[in-house]
This record gives C-alpha cells, sequence and structure tokens, in this order.
C-alpha cells in the first residue's frame, strides 16, 4: 500500500459517514414552498372557493 493510500483510508476512517445532511438546504426548500403554496392560494382562493360552491350547489339543488 503506498502512503498516499495510507493517507486517504485514514482520512476515510477519522471522518465516517455524516448523517447531518444539508440542513440550510433543506430549510430554505422548506421556506420557498411555504412561500409558493401562500402565493397561489392569494391568487387562486377566491376562485377555488366559487367553484366549490357552485359544485356544491349543483349536488344538492340549492
Amino acid at each position: 500500500m503506498t502512503t498516499f493510500q495510507r493517507y486517504l483510508r485514514q482520512l476515510r476512517d477519522e471522518s465516517g459517514p455524516s448523517d447531518r445532511g444539508d440542513v440550510p438546504g433543506w430549510v430554505l426548500i422548506t421556506l420557498m414552498t411555504a412561500g409558493l403554496v401562500a402565493l397561489i392560494w392569494g391568487i387562486a382562493g377566491p376562485r377555488l372557493a366559487d367553484v366549490f360552491t357552485s359544485a356544491i350547489d349543483s349536488v344538492t339543488g340549492g
């Protein structure tokens, strides 16, 4: 085994597997998703409520 291979093995053994993940990335994705949902809900909410009310009225005969 060469010196370089021993060095690489030592680095691998010392660091071990990282289970931490990319926390800032997940936070950013969550915040962006929440923002998109709020934006879409703000734009389409009243229209969806009208569609739902119309559908319920047509089923109940009201």
